[in-house]
C-alpha cells in the first residue's frame, strides 16, 4: 500500500516543539508547517490526499482546487473554518476532535471569573508596587470582593465544556441556570435577567451569531459579569464595550474575540473590567496532547475505513 500524502497547514499552535509528530509520520508522509498563509495552502496540497488544519480556513474555493483530496481534519473542536458542505459534495470526509480541552476551557472559565470577582492580579501587583508596607492597617483591598456561593451562574448551551462548567460552579456553592439551543427565546431571556455570572458555551451558527448585544445586555443585570470562552463571535463587541464603559455591566472576562489577534484598536482592548487572554483556554500540554493523539486516531480511523467524529 503506498502511504498517503499528508499536509499539516499550521501545527504550530497545537505543537510548539514540546510534543512530537512521530505517530503522525508512522501513518504517511508528512509536511508539517508551522503556518500557511490562505495563498498558499492551495500549492502546498497539491496531490496530498489528507490535509490537516487547526485554523486555516479551507473554503470552498480552495476544495473545487485540490482533486486529490479526500479526508480534511480539523485539529479543533470547532469546525467552521471548514466549507463542510463543498466538502461533503466532492466525498471528502471531514472530522473534528471533539472534548480534549473540555477540562481546560472550564478552568478558564473560573480564572477569569475568579479574577474579576476576586481581584488577585490586582493587589498582588500593588503589592509588588510597595503599597502593604506603606499600609496603616494589616491589611488592605482597592477594590469590591464578591463571593461566588450563592450567586447564580448562567450557562448558555448544555454541551460537555457548559457542564463541567456547572460542576465547578456548584462546588464553589453557585446556583446553575442553563439555557439551552432548544429552550427557545423566554428561556435565554429568564438566563440573561437573573444570573450573576453568564457563560457561554453554544457553537456559533447564524441564530447564535452576535446573541449577546445591546438588547440582550439591557435584560442583564448591572452587578453581572459575562465569560465568553466559546467564539468571539457571539458578541456585539462594540455593545459589550459601550455597556462596561458606562457601568451597565460589572465585568466581562472574555478568551476570544471575534478577530484574531485583534487589531490595536479594537474596541474591547481598553474597556473598564475587561479582562482578555488570547485564546488559550485550550492550550495546556495535556490538552495539546490529547488532540495531537486524537487527530492522528482519527486519520488512522480514516485511512482503515472507519471514520471517526465525522462532521
Amino acid at each position: 500500500m503506498i502511504p498517503p500524502r499528508i499536509t499539516v497547514l499550521d501545527g504550530f499552535t497545537i505543537n510548539p516543539g514540546d510534543l512530537s509528530w512521530d505517530a503522525l509520520r508512522a501513518i504517511g508522509l508528512c509536511d508539517i508547517y508551522d503556518r500557511t498563509p490562505p495563498k498558499d495552502v492551495i500549492s502546498r496540497c497539491s496531490d496530498v490526499s489528507v490535509v490537516l488544519t487547526n485554523k486555516t480556513p479551507i473554503p470552498e474555493e480552495t476544495i473545487q482546487a485540490l482533486p486529490a483530496i479526500r479526508y480534511i481534519g480539523v485539529m479543533a473542536t470547532g469546525y467552521n473554518i471548514v466549507d463542510v458542505a463543498a466538502a461533503h459534495d466532492r466525498g471528502i470526509t471531514v472530522s473534528n476532535v471533539p472534548g480534549y480541552c473540555t477540562g481546560s476551557v472550564a478552568q478558564q472559565v473560573f480564572a477569569l471569573l475568579l479574577e474579576l470577582t476576586r481581584h488577585v492580579g490586582l493587589h498582588a501587583q500593588s503589592v509588588r508596587d510597595g503599597e502593604w508596607p506603606l499600609s496603616p492597617d494589616f491589611c488592605y483591598w482597592k477594590t469590591d470582593i464578591i463571593d461566588l456561593n450563592g450567586l447564580k451562574l448562567g450557562l448558555v448551551g448544555s454541551g460537555r465544556i457548559a457542564k463541567e462548567v456547572a460542576a465547578i460552579g456548584r462546588a464553589f456553592g453557585m446556583e446553575v441556570l442553563f439555557a439551552s439551543r432548544t429552550g427557545g427565546r423566554d428561556e435565554l431571556r429568564r438566563v440573561l435577567q437573573e444570573s450573576d455570572v453568564l457563560s457561554l458555551h453554544c457553537p456559533l451558527t447564524p441564530d447564535t451569531r452576535e446573541m449577546i448585544n445591546s438588547e440582550s445586555l439591557q435584560l442583564m443585570k448591572r452587578s453581572a459579569f459575562l465569560i465568553n470562552t466559546g467564539r468571539g463571535q457571539l458578541i456585539q463587541e462594540a455593545d459589550l464595550a459601550g455597556a462596561l464603559n458606562e457601568s451597565r455591566l460589572a465585568g466581562a472576562g472574555l478568551d476570544v474575540l471575534s478577530s484574531e489577534p485583534p487589531p490595536s484598536d479594537h474596541p474591547l482592548l481598553r474597556a473598564k473590567n475587561c479582562i482578555i487572554t488570547p485564546h488559550f483556554a485550550w492550550a495546556s500540554r495535556a490538552a495539546r496532547q490529547r488532540l495531537m493523539d486524537a487527530t492522528v486516531a482519527n486519520v488512522r480511523d480514516f485511512l482503515t475505513g472507519s471514520p471517526s467524529n465525522v462532521v
